[in-house]
């Protein structure tokens, strides 16, 4: 099974779909961009994608939601990583040593109030953070730091200098399973949550509207995420997160939903992935 994620070898998309395949026989297809992670899907090269979608510090990819819906992609799973950033460089230096320090923008805004201690290292951006790692260990880098996980760590083989430095400890991405299938992965018995997407008519109350369908049906809306809509200014459309007791809720649901709703997609249904206290 081939599975498209952004970043390299020991990065965070890798790291978080082997947690989902977990036991299972699979090969990663390394992108440098997430819109390269869904051209690899809809080319048939992977037979899914791993593409994160929100981390509960930096909050929504919003891009990723465009590029899902321009190829056509289907949620068939989530997975949730808690992530725990490290700063690392070559053995034997300081933090005072360094000169700069290297990693994904998400990463280094995970970690501004342990960087703000060290104002000398000039921050710089790169497309991964495990990638930043590597990059140290081939071009044999002095006076440069990268913030990565662990494992990026212990196979570039880099000393952590600080363990753990993001701001909030309780620091959790958000990853979507894309398929170009829309089957889901499970059977509808264990499936318990669904991502749809709508516009809704520029008239006073249309939002209103639809949030109370799905109240009034049981359904516990986890998320609601507004895009504008290119090229009609003031009009958006809308990514809502669905949790249910009863299948049949939100089957009924989504009914009463299209009654007024002409432009409707289910973007996937699949399990909630529950956090694990670590």
């Amino acid at each position: 099974m081939k599975i498209a994620i952004q970043g390299g070898r020991a990065s965070f998309h890798e790291i978080a779909t082997r947690k989902f395949f977990e036991g299972k026989e699979i090969e990663t297809i390394e992108c440098d961009t997430f819109r390269g992670v869904c051209e690899q899907l809809v080319g048939g090269d992977a037979d899914y994608a791993l593409l994160a979608i929100e981390n509960s510090i930096a909050g929504s990819i919003l891009g990723n939601y465009a590029l899902m819906r321009e190829h056509n992609l289907n949620i068939v799973g989530e997975v949730k990583l808690r992530i725990k950033q490290n700063l690392m460089a070559l053995p034997g230096q300081k933090v005072e040593d360094l000169k700069k320090v290297r990693s994904h923008y998400m990463a280094l805004l995970q970690c501004q109030e342990y960087l703000s201690q060290f104002p000398h290292l000039e921050e710089e951006q790169s497309e991964d953070t495990a990638d930043s790692a590597k990059a140290i260990r081939e071009g044999n880098l002095s006076g440069v730091g990268a913030i990565a996980g662990e494992y990026a760590a212990e196979i570039y083989d880099l000393e952590i200098l600080g363990e753990s430095i993001e701001t909030i400890k309780q620091n959790y991405t958000r990853f979507f399973v894309l398929s170009t299938q829309k089957k889901p992965l499970l059977d509808k018995e264990v499936l318990d949550k669904a991502t749809i997407w709508f516009e809704l008519p520029n008239e006073v109350g249309s939002l209103a509207k639809a949030l109370k369908i799905i109240v009034d049906n049981n359904i516990n809306l986890t998320k609601i995420q507004s895009l504008p809509i290119v090229g009609k200014p003031d009009q958006y459309t809308f990514y809502v997160d669905c949790i249910w007791g009863e299948y049949t809720n939100i089957k009924t649901c989504l009914v009463k939903l299209r009654e007024f709703i002409t432009d409707l997609t289910v973007l996937g249904e699949y399990k909630d992935w529950k956090i694990e206290e670590e």
